[in-house]
């Protein structure tokens, strides 16, 4: 049966008002005078004023009781999401100044946690590639360059290259390591000053503390190529969402160091380096490879040759300008051992850590144990980062640590659970039969946790510049800080419960794929489209099994019209609905793919109305239209996936516009996967929806095609500047 809603009393003022004046004949027929002079009319209309207030606070069912329905559905809000960043940091200390784990750093008020320890060295960084290049111009200086070294190893078969920096020399330029001739990551290691360069090695193999740690920082580009083949197994496999057990590791990668010695036959000799940890998994994605440095003088210099045309060829390093050359300790490269895809590399460096927006808390003593069912105990702060807290309880046998779940409907009466409020800081334990409870005496402390999150800390690069407990040691992120999310409203949480209630946190139906994916951590999603039965790779075919979700960022700043989600933000989806569907199901987590429309528009403008100011807002107005973002598309959700394009709706929607008296023309023209021209009416495949590339909004009958721009009136004269000579002292 259906829900009975409260009978609430909604009257407005006027009607307060005239109600009671219509009373006044009945209890006093005496009184004549009704008009708003009136002093009784007067005290009425106050009353009126007054009660309409009461009443409007009486209808409004507070946020506390919201709060407490929740608490009773179980459901917490969705606490705010850690940002992360890469630091890099210098210090001119000869024996390098360590940086323990947990340290903080801040960028104005917003703190940051290293997640990792590094021991900062008096070195900096070169990180270039060799990057395949078409052969030199006959004649020039550069061909007669490459002859030489060509001549000077004897081999018929070169392979040209140019020296590229990654970041060095052009930040946020991305290398492809793919496109190299060699497939290998090349870093010079260098002093401050050439002066410098035989003290720092020194210092290196003498240190107390030698063999020293060198962490090395990598982060690949995030970004989606715009030429992917949607259609290839490349595209599926890159996409494809790992299941329970399988291994996300990328293949193996070696590290070498130049020794500065050569063979019989003048090849350089490289000295392998251990690998004492890589959260990068292989160059696989965004981390810290800690390579230990050797102790032996014979095992750390650069390459000295006798021949300058030997410079860069083969094995050996390549060339940076004179001064860098001269600050150089010694070289070390990476390489997959397989010769496998590296792809593209936006940032190496030395001296790094990851870093989170939190901050880490003290030990807490939350309370004693009742025994009763449903304890609940409050931290000292609130935001709490997920599985970041270790709550311990006193029990006869010492204090035991005690395990955070999301749910206890797995939970047995012995098994040591609790649930985290993320939101607010509060743990609450289980009911005695699901999930023990802690007993009557039992002191519970929280050993430590972390705290934290918010948009706050996607703060832009450099930023981040002080390191609170090293003064020695200067710090900076190169890259933007990423990742952080808000923590979910109180409307937001209310509006969820239907489907929380429904789903139970897991994915099944169509529904919960969808809402789902928007409650991904750190993913920032605007919009999410779920195609059931949709291989990637067999797009024609009803698959059974598979679900592909397409899913839009909520704003891309490179290119807005036509968002695209980065791999950071697929990955972060891909997590949370693997933990959440069904053993059976096989996930993809996609971008949605663009097809390039134009549309040029000849408008008719009312008389009294600015003839540009209709066609700006025709053009906004036909933008919205064909929008892939929420609020704006056809109904308010953007461009729904796989729906063709009529130029007549688009005719229907510039017609909206006030100060539109009639269309003399519209025009819609598209490109299929060939490139043959298409017009009037698009067909979109199942994963694609428009990119307005190019509009025009003309006053009169169309006369540019559809992407053309307009441009001045022609004239017959060639302008030509003439030359202004400078006054020289």
């Amino acid at each position: 049966m259906s829900l009975n809603k409260p009978v609430l009393d909604d009257r407005s003022y006027q009607q307060i008002r005239d109600e009671l004046i219509a009373r006044i004949p009945v209890y006093a027929p005496e009184w004549t005078d009704h008009n708003p002079s009136d002093p009784g009319i007067a005290l009425i209309e106050l009353f009126s004023f007054l009660s309409e207030n009461l009443l409007y606070r009486f209808n409004q069912i507070p946020d506390a009781t919201k709060l407490e329905f929740l608490r009773l559905l179980q459901i917490p809000l969705h606490s705010a999401y850690p940002a992360k960043a890469m630091l890099e940091m210098t210090t001119k200390e000869m024996q390098g100044v360590r940086v323990k784990i947990n340290t903080q750093a801040s960028a104005g008020d917003v703190k940051f946690t290293s997640q990792n320890e590094v021991n900062v060295l008096p070195v900096s960084a070169i990180s270039v590639v060799k990057m395949a290049d078409q052969l030199p111009e006959e004649g020039t200086e550069e061909e007669i360059f490459y002859q030489q070294a060509a001549a000077s190893v004897d081999a018929a078969n070169t392979a040209p290259y140019q020296v590229e920096s990654i970041w060095h020399d052009e930040p946020g330029v991305p290398r492809d390591i793919d496109a190299t001739v060699d497939g290998i990551l090349w870093i010079a290691v260098m002093a401050e000053k050439a002066s410098d360069k035989a003290i720092v090695k020194q210092n290196l193999l003498d240190h107390p503390q030698a063999p020293v740690l060198l962490n090395v920082g990598f982060t690949p580009e995030i970004r989606l190529d715009n030429d992917l083949d949607t259609t290839s197994a490349e595209y599926a496999n890159r996409f494809r969402c790992p299941g329970e057990g399988t291994s996300e590791l990328g293949n193996p990668v070696s590290w070498q160091i130049s020794t500065g010695r050569l063979t019989a036959n003048n090849k350089p000799i490289y000295y392998p380096l251990q690998i004492q940890g890589d959260t990068s998994e292989g160059l696989s994605k965004e981390g810290i490879i800690r390579l230990q440095l050797p102790t032996a003088e014979n095992q750390m210099d650069v390459f000295e040759l006798n021949d300058p045309n030997m410079q860069g060829v083969g094995d050996f390093p390549p060339q940076l300008d004179d001064e860098a050359n001269e600050k150089i300790i010694f070289w070390i490269r990476g390489f997959r051992n397989d010769a496998s895809s590296i792809g593209k590399v936006l940032y190496v460096g030395i001296n790094t850590v990851m870093s989170e927006q939190t901050v880490q808390a003290k030990a807490e003593f939350i309370g004693s144990g009742t025994g009763q069912a449903n304890q609940v105990y409050d931290l000292n702060h609130s935001q709490v980062i997920a599985s970041s807290a270790d709550v311990q309880v006193e029990e006869p046998q010492g204090w035991a640590s005690w395990s955070e779940i999301e749910t206890f409907f797995a939970s047995t009466e012995s098994d040591r659970h609790y649930l985290l409020d993320k939101q607010t800081g509060q743990i609450r334990f289980g009911t005695g039969i699901n999930g023990r409870v802690p007993q009557i005496g039992q002191r519970i402390r929280v050993t430590q946790y972390k705290y934290g999150g918010g948009k706050v800390g996607n703060v832009a690069a450099k930023a981040i510049n002080k390191l609170v407990s090293s003064p020695l040691v200067k710090v900076a992120n190169p890259l933007v800080a990423y990742g952080g999310t808000d923590s979910e409203t109180l409307e937001a949480a209310i509006e969820r419960i239907p489907g929380e209630l429904r789903r139970r946190n897991r994915a099944v139906t169509r529904g919960d794929f969808k809402e789902l994916a928007l409650q991904a951590p750190g993913a920032d999603l605007a919009r999410s489209e779920v195609l059931a039965l949709y291989h990637p790779q067999l797009p024609e075919e009803d698959s059974a099994g598979v679900v592909s979700v397409v899913v839009w960022p909520r704003e891309d700043k490179i290119n807005p019209n036509a968002p695209m989600p980065d791999k950071n933000q697929l990955s972060s989806v891909c997590k949370w609905l693997d933990a959440r569907r069904l053993v059976t199901t096989e996930l993809y987590v996609l971008p949605p793919k663009y097809v390039s429309v134009a549309v040029a528009v000849g408008v008719k403008v009312k008389n009294g109305f600015g003839i540009d100011a209709v066609r700006h807002w025709v053009e906004l107005a036909l933008r919205q239209y064909l929008a892939p973002l929420p609020p704006y598309g056809p109904n308010g959700q953007g461009w729904p996936l796989g729906r063709r394009i009529h130029a007549a709706e688009l005719e229907a929607a510039a017609h909206q516009v006030e100060g539109v008296e009639y269309l003399e023309g519209l025009e819609l023209v598209g490109w299929d996967d060939n490139g043959n021209k298409v017009e009037n009416i698009v067909e979109l495949q199942k994963n694609e929806v428009p990119e307005l590339i190019g509009i025009t909004v003309e006053n009169g009958p169309v006369t540019l095609a559809p992407g053309e721009l307009l441009s001045p009136e022609d004239t017959d004269a060639v302008a030509i500047p003439i030359p202004v000579i400078k006054e020289v002292c």
